[in-house]
Protein backbone atom coordinates (compact mmCIF):
# COMPACT_ATOMS: atom_id res chain seq x y z
CA UNK A 1 0.00 0.00 0.00
CA UNK A 2 1.15 3.49 -0.67
CA UNK A 3 2.23 5.54 2.05
CA UNK A 4 1.74 9.21 2.41
CA UNK A 5 5.67 9.29 2.66
CA UNK A 6 5.85 7.59 -0.62
CA UNK A 7 3.57 9.85 -2.27
CA UNK A 8 5.22 12.70 -1.29
CA UNK A 9 8.31 11.18 -2.63
CA UNK A 10 6.92 10.29 -5.97
CA UNK A 11 5.75 14.15 -6.28
CA UNK A 12 8.87 15.71 -5.47
CA UNK A 13 10.32 13.29 -8.13
CA UNK A 14 7.81 14.52 -10.52
CA UNK A 15 8.70 18.40 -9.56
CA UNK A 16 12.62 18.52 -8.63
CA UNK A 17 13.35 20.91 -11.90
CA UNK A 18 10.73 23.09 -10.50
CA UNK A 19 11.63 22.67 -6.52
CA UNK A 20 15.43 23.48 -7.94
CA UNK A 21 14.11 26.75 -9.38
CA UNK A 22 11.84 27.72 -6.33
CA UNK A 23 14.81 27.18 -3.80
CA UNK A 24 17.28 29.31 -5.27
CA UNK A 25 14.10 31.98 -5.52
CA UNK A 26 14.20 31.97 -1.72
CA UNK A 27 17.94 31.91 -1.74
CA UNK A 28 17.81 35.15 -4.03
CA UNK A 29 15.03 37.20 -1.96
CA UNK A 30 16.58 36.46 1.59
CA UNK A 31 19.70 36.81 1.10
CA UNK A 32 19.40 39.26 -1.85
CA UNK A 33 18.81 42.72 0.69
CA UNK A 34 22.23 42.19 2.54
CA UNK A 35 24.03 43.06 -0.27
CA UNK A 36 22.36 46.56 -0.39
CA UNK A 37 23.10 49.11 1.36
CA UNK A 38 20.30 51.26 3.38
CA UNK A 39 20.92 53.62 0.76
CA UNK A 40 20.22 51.42 -1.86
CA UNK A 41 23.87 50.99 -3.13
CA UNK A 42 25.00 47.88 -3.90
CA UNK A 43 28.53 46.38 -5.40
CA UNK A 44 29.36 46.79 -8.84
CA UNK A 45 29.05 43.92 -10.63
CA UNK A 46 26.38 42.40 -8.56
CA UNK A 47 23.80 41.83 -11.31
CA UNK A 48 26.40 39.47 -12.92
CA UNK A 49 26.54 37.13 -10.01
CA UNK A 50 22.80 36.75 -9.41
CA UNK A 51 22.79 36.01 -12.87
CA UNK A 52 25.12 33.11 -12.23
CA UNK A 53 23.84 32.04 -9.58
CA UNK A 54 20.01 31.99 -11.94
CA UNK A 55 22.09 30.12 -14.98
CA UNK A 56 23.18 27.54 -12.54
CA UNK A 57 19.88 26.83 -11.24
CA UNK A 58 18.62 26.37 -14.72
CA UNK A 59 21.21 24.12 -15.76
CA UNK A 60 20.94 22.19 -12.57
CA UNK A 61 16.84 21.66 -14.17
CA UNK A 62 17.87 20.85 -17.34
CA UNK A 63 20.46 18.35 -16.54
CA UNK A 64 17.36 16.73 -14.94
CA UNK A 65 14.76 17.29 -17.09
CA UNK A 66 17.31 16.21 -19.83
CA UNK A 67 18.73 13.01 -18.38
CA UNK A 68 14.93 12.51 -17.28
CA UNK A 69 13.66 8.63 -18.19
CA UNK A 70 10.77 9.40 -21.40
CA UNK A 71 8.16 6.49 -20.01
CA UNK A 72 4.44 6.45 -19.89
CA UNK A 73 2.85 9.46 -18.27
CA UNK A 74 3.06 8.62 -14.58
CA UNK A 75 1.35 10.68 -11.69
CA UNK A 76 0.57 10.91 -8.39
CA UNK A 77 -2.32 13.31 -7.37
CA UNK A 78 -2.03 17.06 -8.17
CA UNK A 79 1.01 16.11 -10.70
CA UNK A 80 1.05 14.65 -13.89
CA UNK A 81 4.30 14.31 -16.45
CA UNK A 82 4.01 13.50 -19.78
CA UNK A 83 5.01 14.40 -23.34
CA UNK A 84 3.29 17.90 -23.05
CA UNK A 85 5.50 18.42 -19.62
CA UNK A 86 9.04 17.24 -21.54
CA UNK A 87 8.24 19.47 -23.92
CA UNK A 88 7.55 22.74 -22.26
CA UNK A 89 10.20 21.69 -19.50
CA UNK A 90 12.56 21.79 -22.33
CA UNK A 91 11.42 24.98 -24.06
CA UNK A 92 11.02 27.05 -21.04
CA UNK A 93 14.04 26.13 -19.51
CA UNK A 94 16.37 26.96 -22.68
CA UNK A 95 14.91 29.77 -23.90
CA UNK A 96 14.92 30.97 -19.75
CA UNK A 97 18.39 31.18 -20.21
CA UNK A 98 18.28 33.75 -22.50
CA UNK A 99 15.64 35.71 -21.08
CA UNK A 100 18.37 35.76 -17.95
CA UNK A 101 21.08 36.77 -20.03
CA UNK A 102 18.60 39.84 -21.11
CA UNK A 103 18.34 41.05 -17.67
CA UNK A 104 22.01 41.58 -16.73
CA UNK A 105 21.75 44.84 -18.27
CA UNK A 106 18.37 45.76 -18.25
CA UNK A 107 17.83 46.01 -14.17
CA UNK A 108 20.39 47.61 -11.64
CA UNK A 109 22.53 46.07 -8.94
CA UNK A 110 20.72 46.71 -6.49
CA UNK A 111 17.71 44.87 -7.81
CA UNK A 112 19.13 42.22 -9.64
CA UNK A 113 18.53 39.19 -7.27
CA UNK A 114 15.01 40.40 -7.36
CA UNK A 115 14.66 40.76 -10.92
CA UNK A 116 16.49 37.26 -11.33
CA UNK A 117 14.38 35.66 -8.86
CA UNK A 118 11.43 36.75 -10.63
CA UNK A 119 12.44 35.04 -14.08
CA UNK A 120 13.01 31.86 -12.13
CA UNK A 121 9.28 31.77 -10.21
CA UNK A 122 8.13 32.51 -14.16
CA UNK A 123 9.90 29.87 -15.23
CA UNK A 124 8.76 27.39 -12.31
CA UNK A 125 5.26 28.36 -12.64
CA UNK A 126 5.36 27.85 -16.51
CA UNK A 127 6.45 24.11 -15.79
CA UNK A 128 3.89 23.85 -13.04
CA UNK A 129 1.08 24.55 -15.63
CA UNK A 130 2.22 21.65 -17.46
CA UNK A 131 2.74 19.47 -15.06
CA UNK A 132 -0.54 20.27 -13.55
CA UNK A 133 -2.88 17.15 -12.81
CA UNK A 134 -5.29 19.63 -11.29
CA UNK A 135 -7.69 22.32 -11.66
CA UNK A 136 -6.62 23.94 -8.24
CA UNK A 137 -2.74 23.44 -9.28
CA UNK A 138 -3.54 24.71 -12.48
CA UNK A 139 -4.22 28.09 -11.83
CA UNK A 140 -2.11 28.07 -8.87
CA UNK A 141 0.88 27.71 -11.54
CA UNK A 142 -0.47 30.37 -13.95
CA UNK A 143 -0.56 32.66 -10.71
CA UNK A 144 2.79 32.10 -10.00
CA UNK A 145 3.50 32.95 -13.54
CA UNK A 146 1.42 36.26 -12.90
CA UNK A 147 2.32 37.39 -10.21
CA UNK A 148 6.29 37.95 -10.43
CA UNK A 149 5.70 39.00 -13.87
CA UNK A 150 4.25 42.32 -12.03
CA UNK A 151 7.37 42.65 -10.07
CA UNK A 152 9.61 42.12 -12.87
CA UNK A 153 7.89 44.46 -15.29
CA UNK A 154 8.23 47.29 -12.36
CA UNK A 155 11.87 46.51 -11.20
CA UNK A 156 13.73 48.69 -13.99
CA UNK A 157 11.39 51.73 -13.29
CA UNK A 158 12.29 53.95 -15.86
CA UNK A 159 10.08 56.12 -16.06
CA UNK A 160 6.14 56.86 -15.63
CA UNK A 161 5.31 55.31 -18.79
CA UNK A 162 7.19 51.66 -17.32
CA UNK A 163 5.37 52.30 -13.46
CA UNK A 164 1.56 52.89 -16.29
CA UNK A 165 2.66 49.79 -18.28
CA UNK A 166 3.31 47.57 -14.86
CA UNK A 167 0.13 48.62 -13.34
CA UNK A 168 -2.25 48.32 -16.18
CA UNK A 169 -0.52 44.74 -17.39
CA UNK A 170 -1.58 43.55 -13.29
CA UNK A 171 -4.99 44.88 -13.38
CA UNK A 172 -6.07 43.44 -16.74
CA UNK A 173 -4.28 40.05 -15.62
CA UNK A 174 -5.96 39.70 -12.68
CA UNK A 175 -9.24 40.49 -15.14
CA UNK A 176 -8.39 37.23 -16.99
CA UNK A 177 -7.62 35.52 -13.79
CA UNK A 178 -11.28 35.66 -13.03
CA UNK A 179 -12.53 35.11 -15.68
CA UNK A 180 -10.37 32.00 -16.04
CA UNK A 181 -11.19 30.93 -12.72
CA UNK A 182 -14.87 31.17 -13.15
CA UNK A 183 -15.03 29.17 -15.62
CA UNK A 184 -13.13 26.51 -14.17
CA UNK A 185 -15.50 26.88 -10.95
CA UNK A 186 -18.34 26.15 -13.56
CA UNK A 187 -16.48 23.18 -14.73
CA UNK A 188 -15.62 21.80 -10.94
CA UNK A 189 -19.77 22.47 -10.30
CA UNK A 190 -20.46 20.31 -13.46
CA UNK A 191 -17.89 17.56 -12.61
CA UNK A 192 -18.06 17.67 -9.28
CA UNK A 193 -14.27 17.17 -8.83
CA UNK A 194 -10.90 19.34 -9.64
CA UNK A 195 -8.42 16.55 -10.84
CA UNK A 196 -8.59 17.11 -14.00
CA UNK A 197 -8.46 12.75 -15.01
CA UNK A 198 -11.45 12.76 -12.92
CA UNK A 199 -13.30 15.72 -14.63
CA UNK A 200 -12.34 13.61 -18.18
CA UNK A 201 -13.93 10.50 -16.72
CA UNK A 202 -17.05 12.66 -15.63
CA UNK A 203 -17.47 13.53 -18.86
CA UNK A 204 -16.66 10.64 -21.12
CA UNK A 205 -18.75 8.73 -18.73
CA UNK A 206 -22.41 11.38 -19.15
CA UNK A 207 -23.11 12.19 -23.17
CA UNK A 208 -25.42 14.74 -20.73
CA UNK A 209 -23.38 16.23 -19.13
CA UNK A 210 -21.16 16.94 -22.19
CA UNK A 211 -23.67 18.91 -24.10
CA UNK A 212 -24.85 20.76 -21.28
CA UNK A 213 -25.37 24.96 -21.40
CA UNK A 214 -23.27 25.00 -18.13
CA UNK A 215 -20.33 23.13 -19.83
CA UNK A 216 -20.79 25.45 -23.19
CA UNK A 217 -20.30 28.58 -20.90
CA UNK A 218 -17.04 27.12 -19.07
CA UNK A 219 -15.26 26.00 -22.15
CA UNK A 220 -15.68 29.86 -23.27
CA UNK A 221 -15.00 31.33 -20.18
CA UNK A 222 -12.16 29.19 -20.11
CA UNK A 223 -11.06 30.78 -23.44
CA UNK A 224 -11.18 34.23 -22.99
CA UNK A 225 -9.26 34.66 -19.77
CA UNK A 226 -6.37 32.44 -21.28
CA UNK A 227 -6.94 34.51 -24.61
CA UNK A 228 -5.93 37.89 -22.75
CA UNK A 229 -2.60 36.28 -21.35
CA UNK A 230 -2.09 35.28 -25.22
CA UNK A 231 -3.29 37.89 -25.90
CA UNK A 232 -5.71 37.52 -28.56
CA UNK A 233 -8.83 39.56 -30.41
CA UNK A 234 -10.41 40.67 -28.62
CA UNK A 235 -8.68 40.66 -25.71
CA UNK A 236 -6.01 42.27 -27.05
CA UNK A 237 -6.49 46.50 -26.31
CA UNK A 238 -3.56 46.64 -23.30
CA UNK A 239 -0.93 44.78 -25.22
CA UNK A 240 0.47 48.02 -27.45
CA UNK A 241 0.33 50.05 -24.51
CA UNK A 242 2.01 47.66 -22.49
CA UNK A 243 5.04 47.13 -24.55
CA UNK A 244 6.10 50.51 -24.99
CA UNK A 245 6.28 51.46 -21.07
CA UNK A 246 8.53 47.87 -20.65
CA UNK A 247 12.29 47.33 -21.61
CA UNK A 248 13.45 44.74 -23.97
CA UNK A 249 13.68 41.96 -21.77
CA UNK A 250 10.02 42.36 -20.44
CA UNK A 251 8.78 42.80 -23.75
CA UNK A 252 10.86 39.05 -24.95
CA UNK A 253 9.33 37.60 -21.47
CA UNK A 254 5.82 38.66 -21.73
CA UNK A 255 5.80 38.24 -25.76
CA UNK A 256 6.81 34.43 -25.18
CA UNK A 257 5.66 33.18 -21.71
CA UNK A 258 2.12 33.82 -21.34
CA UNK A 259 1.40 32.56 -25.04
CA UNK A 260 3.31 29.07 -23.56
CA UNK A 261 1.31 28.70 -20.64
CA UNK A 262 -1.99 29.88 -22.07
CA UNK A 263 -1.46 27.03 -24.89
CA UNK A 264 -1.07 24.24 -21.99
CA UNK A 265 -3.46 25.55 -20.34
CA UNK A 266 -5.96 25.22 -23.41
CA UNK A 267 -4.37 21.89 -23.84
CA UNK A 268 -5.01 20.87 -20.76
CA UNK A 269 -8.10 21.96 -20.15
CA UNK A 270 -10.11 21.42 -23.47
CA UNK A 271 -10.18 18.07 -23.58
CA UNK A 272 -11.65 17.31 -20.61
CA UNK A 273 -14.81 17.49 -22.36
CA UNK A 274 -15.42 13.84 -23.13
CA UNK A 275 -12.96 13.48 -26.05
CA UNK A 276 -10.11 11.39 -25.91
CA UNK A 277 -8.41 14.04 -28.24
CA UNK A 278 -8.74 17.75 -28.38
CA UNK A 279 -10.22 16.85 -32.57
CA UNK A 280 -13.31 15.88 -30.77
CA UNK A 281 -13.38 18.33 -28.31
CA UNK A 282 -12.64 21.15 -30.40
CA UNK A 283 -13.98 20.23 -33.64
CA UNK A 284 -17.09 18.31 -32.36
CA UNK A 285 -17.54 19.50 -28.75
CA UNK A 286 -19.78 22.76 -27.89
CA UNK A 287 -18.68 24.82 -30.57
CA UNK A 288 -14.86 25.25 -28.90
CA UNK A 289 -13.85 25.08 -32.54
CA UNK A 290 -15.37 27.59 -33.68
CA UNK A 291 -14.42 29.72 -31.17
CA UNK A 292 -11.40 29.29 -31.36
CA UNK A 293 -11.00 29.12 -35.30
CA UNK A 294 -12.97 32.68 -34.45
CA UNK A 295 -10.11 34.18 -32.18
CA UNK A 296 -7.36 33.23 -34.76
CA UNK A 297 -8.79 34.22 -37.62
CA UNK A 298 -9.59 37.75 -35.72
CA UNK A 299 -6.16 37.55 -34.00
CA UNK A 300 -4.30 37.01 -37.03
CA UNK A 301 -5.73 40.09 -39.50
CA UNK A 302 -6.41 42.66 -36.95
CA UNK A 303 -2.95 42.18 -35.39
CA UNK A 304 -1.02 42.16 -38.91
CA UNK A 305 -3.59 45.66 -39.98
CA UNK A 306 -2.43 47.18 -36.87
CA UNK A 307 1.22 46.55 -36.84
CA UNK A 308 1.53 47.97 -40.89
CA UNK A 309 1.52 51.65 -39.65
CA UNK A 310 3.34 51.23 -35.93
CA UNK A 311 6.50 53.59 -35.88
CA UNK A 312 6.84 52.37 -32.68
CA UNK A 313 9.21 48.96 -32.72
CA UNK A 314 7.67 47.86 -29.41
CA UNK A 315 3.89 48.55 -30.36
CA UNK A 316 4.52 46.78 -33.72
CA UNK A 317 5.87 43.74 -31.99
CA UNK A 318 2.99 43.89 -29.23
CA UNK A 319 0.47 43.57 -32.64
CA UNK A 320 2.72 40.93 -34.57
CA UNK A 321 2.30 39.00 -31.20
CA UNK A 322 -1.49 39.62 -31.21
CA UNK A 323 -1.19 37.56 -35.19
CA UNK A 324 1.19 35.06 -33.73
CA UNK A 325 -1.17 34.09 -30.94
CA UNK A 326 -3.69 33.84 -33.74
CA UNK A 327 -1.22 31.40 -35.87
CA UNK A 328 -0.91 29.11 -32.47
CA UNK A 329 -4.82 29.12 -31.67
CA UNK A 330 -4.98 27.66 -35.49
CA UNK A 331 -3.71 24.59 -34.53
CA UNK A 332 -5.44 24.32 -31.43
CA UNK A 333 -8.68 24.77 -33.55
CA UNK A 334 -7.75 22.08 -36.29
CA UNK A 335 -6.26 19.23 -33.98
CA UNK A 336 -4.78 16.30 -34.49
CA UNK A 337 -5.31 15.16 -38.69
CA UNK A 338 -4.77 12.52 -40.64
CA UNK A 339 -3.39 14.83 -42.97
CA UNK A 340 0.18 15.80 -43.91
CA UNK A 341 0.30 17.61 -40.36
CA UNK A 342 -0.78 17.68 -36.76
CA UNK A 343 -2.16 20.82 -35.84
CA UNK A 344 -1.42 20.21 -32.03
CA UNK A 345 2.10 19.21 -32.95
CA UNK A 346 2.06 22.18 -35.19
CA UNK A 347 0.79 24.74 -32.85
CA UNK A 348 3.39 23.72 -30.52
CA UNK A 349 6.39 23.62 -32.71
CA UNK A 350 5.48 27.12 -33.82
CA UNK A 351 5.73 28.13 -30.08
CA UNK A 352 9.12 26.96 -29.79
CA UNK A 353 10.06 28.76 -33.35
CA UNK A 354 8.26 32.06 -32.02
CA UNK A 355 9.45 31.77 -28.97
CA UNK A 356 12.99 31.47 -30.39
CA UNK A 357 12.89 34.60 -32.90
CA UNK A 358 10.84 36.45 -30.65
CA UNK A 359 13.22 36.46 -28.03
CA UNK A 360 16.62 36.85 -30.13
CA UNK A 361 14.84 39.87 -31.52
CA UNK A 362 14.10 41.75 -28.51
CA UNK A 363 17.97 40.78 -26.89
CA UNK A 364 19.29 42.39 -30.20
CA UNK A 365 17.45 45.73 -29.25
CA UNK A 366 18.86 45.37 -26.12
CA UNK A 367 22.26 44.58 -27.55
CA UNK A 368 22.15 48.02 -29.51
CA UNK A 369 20.07 49.88 -26.93
CA UNK A 370 21.40 52.55 -24.01
CA UNK A 371 19.98 54.17 -21.04
CA UNK A 372 21.06 57.59 -23.13
CA UNK A 373 19.96 56.43 -26.48
CA UNK A 374 17.17 53.30 -26.53
CA UNK A 375 16.03 51.17 -29.70
CA UNK A 376 12.37 52.02 -29.60
CA UNK A 377 11.31 53.60 -32.94
CA UNK A 378 11.78 51.99 -36.58
CA UNK A 379 13.91 54.86 -37.08
CA UNK A 380 16.39 53.97 -34.29
CA UNK A 381 17.51 51.23 -36.59
CA UNK A 382 18.81 53.42 -39.74
CA UNK A 383 21.65 52.27 -40.94
CA UNK A 384 22.52 49.98 -38.22
CA UNK A 385 24.01 47.24 -41.26
CA UNK A 386 27.17 49.70 -41.59
CA UNK A 387 27.72 50.42 -37.86
CA UNK A 388 27.17 46.74 -36.56
CA UNK A 389 26.69 44.33 -39.16
CA UNK A 390 26.69 41.26 -37.23
CA UNK A 391 23.93 42.73 -34.73
CA UNK A 392 21.74 43.78 -38.31
CA UNK A 393 22.65 40.52 -39.98
CA UNK A 394 21.02 38.34 -36.96
CA UNK A 395 18.09 40.61 -36.70
CA UNK A 396 17.68 40.38 -40.04
CA UNK A 397 17.53 36.39 -40.01
CA UNK A 398 14.89 36.49 -37.18
CA UNK A 399 12.73 39.02 -39.06
CA UNK A 400 12.96 36.76 -41.67
CA UNK A 401 12.39 33.85 -39.63
CA UNK A 402 8.80 35.93 -38.14
CA UNK A 403 8.00 36.41 -41.73
CA UNK A 404 8.01 32.39 -42.15
CA UNK A 405 10.45 32.64 -44.86
CA UNK A 406 13.19 30.26 -45.77
CA UNK A 407 15.65 29.69 -45.06
CA UNK A 408 14.44 30.25 -41.20
CA UNK A 409 12.04 28.03 -38.96
CA UNK A 410 9.71 30.06 -39.55
CA UNK A 411 8.77 29.15 -42.74
CA UNK A 412 8.54 25.92 -41.60
CA UNK A 413 6.26 26.53 -38.77
CA UNK A 414 3.67 28.41 -40.93
CA UNK A 415 4.20 25.79 -43.56
CA UNK A 416 3.42 22.88 -40.45
CA UNK A 417 -0.11 24.93 -39.43
CA UNK A 418 -0.95 25.62 -43.50
CA UNK A 419 -0.79 21.84 -43.98
CA UNK A 420 -2.58 20.71 -40.97
CA UNK A 421 -5.17 23.50 -41.74
CA UNK A 422 -6.09 22.37 -45.34
CA UNK A 423 -5.34 18.39 -45.14
CA UNK A 424 -8.51 18.80 -41.91
CA UNK A 425 -10.81 19.13 -45.08
CA UNK A 426 -12.98 21.03 -43.43
CA UNK A 427 -14.60 24.56 -44.34
CA UNK A 428 -13.13 25.88 -41.09
CA UNK A 429 -9.84 24.01 -41.89
CA UNK A 430 -9.39 25.44 -45.30
CA UNK A 431 -10.58 28.83 -43.99
CA UNK A 432 -7.99 29.02 -41.34
CA UNK A 433 -5.12 27.74 -44.01
CA UNK A 434 -6.15 30.28 -46.64
CA UNK A 435 -6.13 33.49 -43.50
CA UNK A 436 -2.72 32.04 -42.33
CA UNK A 437 -1.40 32.54 -46.13
CA UNK A 438 -2.71 35.91 -46.55
CA UNK A 439 -1.48 37.48 -43.76
CA UNK A 440 1.81 35.90 -43.98
CA UNK A 441 1.90 37.91 -46.39
CA UNK A 442 0.75 40.65 -44.57
CA UNK A 443 3.22 40.42 -41.74
CA UNK A 444 5.99 40.11 -44.46
CA UNK A 445 5.81 43.62 -45.41
CA UNK A 446 6.71 45.41 -42.33
CA UNK A 447 9.24 42.64 -41.09
CA UNK A 448 10.97 43.20 -45.01
CA UNK A 449 11.03 47.51 -43.78
CA UNK A 450 12.58 46.96 -41.01
CA UNK A 451 15.03 45.29 -42.62
CA UNK A 452 15.13 47.59 -45.53
CA UNK A 453 15.33 50.72 -42.70
CA UNK A 454 18.67 48.54 -41.42
CA UNK A 455 20.77 48.10 -44.67
CA UNK A 456 19.70 51.06 -46.73
CA UNK A 457 18.87 53.56 -44.84
CA UNK A 458 21.78 55.77 -43.31
CA UNK A 459 22.30 56.36 -39.46
CA UNK A 460 21.75 59.77 -37.97
CA UNK A 461 25.00 61.63 -37.49
CA UNK A 462 27.14 61.15 -34.50
CA UNK A 463 28.63 58.40 -33.00
CA UNK A 464 27.79 54.88 -33.11
CA UNK A 465 25.85 52.59 -30.83
CA UNK A 466 27.72 50.71 -28.44
CA UNK A 467 27.12 47.27 -27.98
CA UNK A 468 26.11 45.72 -25.19
CA UNK A 469 28.18 42.50 -25.40
CA UNK A 470 25.55 39.65 -23.06
CA UNK A 471 21.90 40.59 -25.01
CA UNK A 472 23.62 40.74 -28.69
CA UNK A 473 25.40 37.34 -28.11
CA UNK A 474 22.16 35.94 -27.16
CA UNK A 475 20.56 37.26 -29.92
CA UNK A 476 23.30 36.20 -32.71
CA UNK A 477 22.38 32.90 -30.48
CA UNK A 478 18.96 32.72 -31.37
CA UNK A 479 19.20 33.78 -34.69
CA UNK A 480 21.95 30.78 -35.28
CA UNK A 481 19.30 28.47 -33.87
CA UNK A 482 16.57 29.62 -35.91
CA UNK A 483 18.85 28.94 -39.10
CA UNK A 484 19.58 25.48 -37.21
CA UNK A 485 16.30 24.64 -36.63
CA UNK A 486 15.11 25.12 -40.36
CA UNK A 487 18.21 22.68 -41.83
CA UNK A 488 17.20 20.07 -38.84
CA UNK A 489 13.73 20.32 -37.61
CA UNK A 490 13.18 16.85 -36.97
CA UNK A 491 13.97 16.47 -33.20
CA UNK A 492 11.50 19.02 -32.24
CA UNK A 493 8.87 18.16 -34.48
CA UNK A 494 9.33 14.81 -32.76
CA UNK A 495 9.14 15.89 -29.18
CA UNK A 496 5.83 18.48 -30.23
CA UNK A 497 4.44 15.46 -32.32
CA UNK A 498 4.68 12.62 -29.41
CA UNK A 499 1.92 14.66 -27.27
CA UNK A 500 -1.39 13.78 -28.03
CA UNK A 501 -4.10 15.22 -25.80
Amino acid sequence: MTTAIDQLNNAIDLIAPELILLATVCVMFITGPFFVSEAGVAPAGLRKRWAALSLVAIGCAWFIWFTAARTQPVGTGPFRVDDLTWYVRGLSLTLGAVLSVMLIDQIDDAHSAEGQACLLAILAGANLTAIANDMVVLFLALELVSIPTYVLLYLPRRGAANQEASIKYMLLSIFSSAIALYGMSLLYGAAGTTNLEGIAATFTADDQANSSALLRVATALIIAGVSFRFPAVPFHFYAADVYQGITSAGAAMLSFVPKMVGIVALLRLLPLIGASGISETVADGPSAGVLLGGLAVASMLIGNLLALRQQSLFRLFAYSGVAHAGYMLMGLAVGPSAGLADGVSAALFYLAVYGLTTIGVFALFAGVSTSDSPVRAVSDLSGLSRAHPAVALSLAVCLFSLAGLPPTSGFIGKWNLFAASWSEGTTLGRVLAISLALNAAISAWYYLRLIAVMFLETAPAGEPRKVSLAPAIAGAVCAIGTVLLFAAPQAVWDAAARFTP
